[in-house]
């Protein structure tokens, strides 16, 4: 799955420098993720870095975009190919 960012966020910064693949951008009102970019750090890191830094926790997975791992890392390959 591909994470989310809920409207719980505080929009404190700390999230979007740590997204590996520049999935994270500042939306109109909160942060956000695009779902296309987004890994969960399938690639680079065993957790998703986000969430581990997140202080109000509101960066959940997003049901409408249900992803497995191996295809995470097929995102990630092609992300890769691209940058």
């Amino acid at each position: 799955m591909a994470l989310m960012i809920t409207d719980e966020c505080i929009n404190c910064d700390v999230c979007e420098p740590e997204c590996p693949n520049g999935a994270i951008y500042q939306g109109e009102e909160i942060y956000q993720i695009n779902p296309g970019l987004c890994t969960e750090c399938v690639g680079h890191f065993n957790n998703p870095q986000c969430q581990d830094v997140c202080p109000v926790a509101c960066i959940p997975h997003d049901p409408d975009r249900v992803e497995s791992h191996d295809q995470l890392y097929q995102k990630y390959l092609q992300i890769m190919l691209v940058k």
